[in-house]
């Protein structure tokens, strides 16, 4: 199977790119017209397109809300004009959630966004899939691995120094990227539409996080404060279609033992 990626050299994409070498990188796309993509079309005339380039600081999209229209919305809908029989697998996000009042988990049909990020990922779902009925949008939570150059959420914990301030009352999952990247073969087979994507916990960010400082024997304060945001899901449609994870809590405990495996500690 031939895959193209494009994103592969951001947090998503360099690590499905080492998990699957085969995986054919796209070379930037960000300010490609609909010719340029059905060159690439053709020249690498792939079997499955995996999506991940997209800029996806929500500050950023604030202030610069037509560079994120353009990539964030425009690009995908160029792909699913132009990508022909591939199948078409696009990442999305868990903030499109960002404006929901209820506690959660949410399902895939609650989104409601509240920042420019968020609206433009849901207006992508939205036109892509009304071009590609049969592509695949993955609501992705906060991703984390330590192989990453970006802060995230195990780097955070393994790394920083000082307090710890999360809230109790807020819920939402965080993902490995090394189970995103084992995801990869059931994604291609999944039915097209909406998937909420992820690890699952009943816990708040607050229990999670003391829990693995307690774990990992650390010296450092957790505190209950800080954002109450929800972006809470459901993932009970991808499980239910082949899709699994761990939960969140043993997914972090997995991703510490490989980091340690790694590095020898």
């Amino acid at each position: 199977m031939k895959i193209l990626l494009t994103g592969a050299a951001g947090v998503v994409g360099s690590a499905l790119k080492r998990a699957y070498p085969d995986m054919i990188p796209a070379p930037s796309i960000r300010h490609a017209d609909i010719g340029k993509i059905r060159q690439l079309m053709d020249t690498v005339q792939p079997d499955v397109i995996v999506h991940t380039a997209a800029i996806s600081d929500i500050g950023t999209c604030q202030k610069e809300p037509d560079a994120s229209y353009q990539a964030n919305v425009l690009l995908p809908c160029l792909l699913a004009s132009a990508c022909g029989p591939a199948r078409l697998i696009c990442f999305s996000s868990d903030q499109v959630y960002s404006g929901c009042q209820e506690q959660g988990p949410y399902t895939e049909d609650m989104a409601c966004p509240a920042n420019v990020y968020a609206m433009h990922k849901l207006e992508m779902e939205n036109r892509v899939l009304d071009l590609r009925p049969d592509a695949v949008m993955l609501r992705a939570e906060w991703m984390y691995e330590m192989q990453s150059a970006r802060s995230n959420y195990l780097k955070l914990i393994l790394e920083g120094t000082g307090e710890l301030v999360f809230s109790s009352r807020q819920y939402r999952g965080v993902t490995y990227l090394k189970e995103v990247a084992e995801a990869v073969p059931a994604l291609t087979r999944l039915p097209g539409g909406v998937y909420n994507f992820g690890s699952e916990t009943r816990k708040s960010i607050y229990q999670i996080t003391r829990e693995l400082v307690d774990f990992l024997q650390l010296h450092r304060t957790v505190t209950d404060g800080g954002n109450t945001q929800n972006l809470w899901m459901d993932c009970s449609r991808a499980t239910g279609a082949g899709v699994r994870f761990s939960t969140v809590e043993d997914a972090l405990r997995r991703a510490v033992m490989d980091w340690r495996g790694a590095s020898g500690t």
